[in-house]
């Protein structure tokens, strides 16, 4: 197997969501075009993270490889007439309006989505709320109907906000991102037992 020419590398083992993402979106604006940014990783949400913001922004994802639980993920820096601007999905509600939904009975119509990894899920999320993560969503994405209203909640905001430009793209026009996300979420939580 070749060699991939690397320019630059970046350590992020031990960091969560959204850190990998702003750290790389920070390497690359420093890069020229065509260089190889080779980020090294230990979330396993990086891997869906990181495709989505380079699928998003312009950049090419060349690859990954997984050597010792380190995610080693490739980004090309694309020409900067091929890049796109780092856009936030618009429609938003903040934790609190989430949780007056589900206070107020209204949870019958709205579906909660998490798409945080599942050791994520499973220590800790909104009663009711079902896993699908980031990673895993484009194949899921014909078991849900575009018609519901759609809450999506991740850890931070950021995987969430990935998640609803998805579904928008796919046709889906009831969604809101869920900020901050879990890291201030206060009210009731449910796990799994052990």
């Amino acid at each position: 197997m070749s060699t991939l020419q690397v320019n630059r590398v970046i350590e992020c083992e031990g960091l969560a969501c959204p850190l990998p993402v702003v750290r790389t979106k920070k390497a690359i604006d420093e890069m020229k075009a065509g260089e190889v940014l080779e980020i090294r990783a230990t979330d396993k949400g990086s891997i869906a993270d990181l495709k989505s913001w380079s699928n998003r922004t312009g950049h090419q994802y060349v690859g990954l490889k997984e050597v010792n639980d380190v995610f080693h993920h490739f980004i090309r820096k694309a020409e900067s007439a091929d890049t796109k601007a780092d856009q936030k999905y618009p429609h938003t509600a903040t934790n609190q309006e989430l949780q007056t939904k589900i206070t107020s009975g209204e949870a019958e119509a709205i579906h909660i989505i998490d798409v945080r990894e599942p050791a994520e899920y499973a220590f800790g999320r909104i009663p009711g709320a079902i896993s699908i993560p980031l990673g895993q969503l484009e194949g899921k994405i014909t078991e849900l109907d575009p018609s519901q209203v759609y809450y999506v909640v991740c850890r931070t905001g950021n995987r969430s906000d990935m998640a609803c430009q998805i579904l928008s793209d796919k046709g889906f026009h009831h969604v809101k991102n869920v900020t901050p996300g879990m890291t201030e979420w206060i009210y009731d939580q449910e796990q799994d037992q052990s």
